[in-house]
Order: structure tokens, then sequence, then C-alpha cells
């Protein structure tokens, strides 16, 4: 997942930004309202931890300003306001959940997942195209009855293109949703990628569109 963490509390956010990167998620952070809500118009993220008490704008009021946008990205709203009418307000105001301080980087994680199962599949957790299965809940591929097996790049970049069907995804979108800030060495890593992962499930379903990028073609 690529995911926006806006929080002030510096030992909160490393604690977040060191977990999530270790668990293999692609991190950008901002510890105020402002830069929080310039990185959310501005880059595409898979799902956005957001704090309530933030310094220049708060986290209800960029909230509100993004979703004016039409901003659709999934927030996971932090608080140390944990009684029933505060996590009502951040709903209502939002957020499509809502997590009191403290909490466990556990129960976060697994939040964090459902709400990226939901914005990906909008309520379906599989998919099926022509001979291929594949189950978001159990992060299964199934192509001729046989599991399939991809490397977790390969099985991110499927993912990826499923969120983003029948419209063309380039390479630089790519890099920054499976690499984000990370260096790598390897400058055909991308197209590596590609031709390993349609050599997997079928080369039929992925459309090199030249010049723009890759298309997964979904009738």
């Amino acid at each position: 997942m690529k995911i926006l963490i806006v929080e002030d509390d510096a030992n909160i956010l490393s604690f977040l930004s060191r977990g999530l990167v270790e668990s293999n998620h692609t991190v950008t952070t901002a510890m105020d309202g402002e830069e929080g809500e310039y990185l959310a118009l501005t880059n595409s993220y898979d799902v956005i931890i957001l704090d309530w008490m933030l310094p220049h704008k708060n986290g209800i009021d960029l909230l509100q300003s993004i979703r004016e946008k039409n901003i659709i990205t999934p927030v996971l709203m932090l608080s140390a306001k944990g009684e029933i009418k505060d996590k009502i307000f951040g709903l209502k105001h939002g957020a499509d959940d809502y997590l009191s301080k403290p909490f466990s980087f556990e129960e976060l994680e697994a939040r964090l997942e459902s709400l990226y199962r939901r914005g990906l599949t909008q309520g379906n957790n599989s998919f099926t195209f022509g001979d291929l299965i594949i189950d978001i809940d159990k992060k299964s591929v199934i192509k001729d009855a046989q599991t399939v097996t991809l490397s977790l790049k390969e099985y991110e970049l499927l993912l990826f293109l499923i969120k983003n069907k029948n419209a063309i995804v380039s390479n630089t979108m790519i890099e920054e949703q499976l690499w984000g800030d990370e260096e790598y060495n390897n400058s055909n890593v991308i197209q590596v990628t590609i031709y390993n992962l349609k050599k997997k499930i079928g080369k039929e379903l992925i459309k090199n569109q030249r010049g723009l990028g890759y298309m997964l073609e979904i009738k």
C-alpha cells in the first residue's frame, strides 16, 4: 500500500512509519495539516492515516477540504478523543474509520488492510478474469486451478493494475506506487516486473501502451 501519515507527534510518526515500512508499505509523512492537505491533493495514496489535533489545520478541517475536492481516498483518523460522540463526529465528517490513542500497531495495520480492500474491491473480495482468480483476503492468485506464486512487487503491481483497470498506468505511477522514495539500481526493474507478471498470469491481460504505460484490460 501507498500510505500518507499526517501526525504531529514525532514519536508516534516514527513508530508508525518504521512499522509500516518494515511491513513493505510505501510511506509518506507530514507533521502539520497544511502540508498533509497539500500532499493529499497532489499525490495518490491507497490510505491516509490522519491525526485529529494538528498544527496549522486540524484533521477534521483537512478531511473536509479534501472531500470537497472529491478526494475519496480511505481515511483512518487517529485521536486521543476516545468518546463515542467524538468517533461519530469524525466519521460524519468524512473519516472511513476511527482509532483512539493509544492503539496497537497490529490493530492499526488490520484496519488499514480492511480500508484498502474496501477501496480496491468495492465490496468484492475476489476477482475472476477468464481462468484467473484473485482472492484479496487470502492474497492468492489461481490460474487454471493452480496456485500462481508471485513476488511481493508482482502482487502489488497486479493489485495496482486492478485498481486502475481499463486505464493506462505510466512507469512513473508504478514507480511511485511500488517503490516510493526507495532507490533501486536496476533501471529496468519495472519492465522486468511487468514481464514476469505477464508471464505468470497471461500476456493477454496486461496490454502495453507504447510510450504511455500499461493497462489491465477487463471487459
